[in-house]
């Protein structure tokens, strides 16, 4: 029980500065990079590693070391579901300023800590303060270990399939940029233009009528088609650790009434 409640409030503690970087939406956060534990000023002693990225809003948090944290996140200034995590379910994020962020972190709705985060005048120290009623404060202590990660997007660019590692051979070209205001630009057998909002939109020279994209993580985006106001595609694009490999899961039916399932495998160019 002891272990259960310290991975949690790591993991709280892990939340309220992964949270920090995205109060003014599209600005480039100083906290924003990997960071590691000094053990030696922190009241907690788990040698951890931290690294935060941030794209289209979303906020991609993976702790690694004594316990594992993966969480992506997209605040919007309402309470954000933190699932899977035993020390809390919620959090509120309010940015202070420049340099410091406060998290409320809460329970089934009742309030169990709130962290405040502080980067240092350098930007290279970042001081945690976790309060619980109750309890001492714990504080952790990081120092920079890596440089800013918050260059552009993975799907950004040029791709051109890779006929060795697709079975349908079609030589297929795509290109994909961001516009700037959290959506994407597409162009290839048919084009669209669309936002990571849920909503439909039209696509141009397609059989298929609309397309609502989804931003799972950093390196994931879900497509949803429609023809006729009903679902006939949905694709999965992973883009690789490196960006150099993107990978389309596709599963649809063709206007026949027949199923297909095809993986496509494109390289950058």
């Amino acid at each position: 029980m002891r272990r259960l409640a310290l991975l949690g409030l790591i993991a709280a503690t892990q939340l309220g500065f992964a949270y920090a970087g995205v109060a003014n939406p599209g600005a480039t956060d100083p906290r924003m990079g990997s960071w590691t534990l000094i053990s030696a000023q922190s009241t907690l002693d788990p040698p951890n590693k931290l690294t935060i990225t941030s794209l289209h809003h979303v906020v991609h948090v993976v702790m690694s070391g004594d316990t594992r944290l993966d969480i992506t996140a997209k605040p919007d200034g309402h309470p954000t579901p933190v699932p899977g995590n035993p020390a809390l379910n919620q959090i509120e994020m309010h940015r202070i300023d420049k340099k410091q962020t406060e998290v409320t972190e809460k329970k089934d709705g009742a309030v169990v800590a709130t962290v405040r985060d502080k980067l240092s005048s350098n930007g290279n120290e970042l001081t945690i303060t976790t309060a619980r009623k109750g309890h001492p404060d714990q504080i952790t202590v990081w120092t920079r270990s890596g440089g800013a990660k918050v260059a552009g997007d993975p799907f950004s660019g040029a791709w051109t399939q890779d006929l060795s590692k697709s079975r349908l051979r079609q030589g297929l070209l795509l290109k994909i940029e961001t516009d700037g205001k959290n959506g994407v630009l597409f162009s290839g057998e048919f084009s669209y233009a669309a936002r990571f909002d849920g909503k439909q939109y039209d696509l141009k020279n397609s059989r298929n009528d609309t397309v609502t994209i989804e931003l799972v993580d950093p390196h994931t985006v879900d497509s949803t088609y429609r023809r006729d106001n009903q679902v006939v595609q949905k694709d999965r694009s992973v883009v690789s650790a490196d960006r150099q490999q993107m990978t389309i899961m596709t599963t649809g039916m063709y206007e026949s009434g027949q199923h297909v399932t095809e993986k496509l495998v494109f390289k950058r160019q």
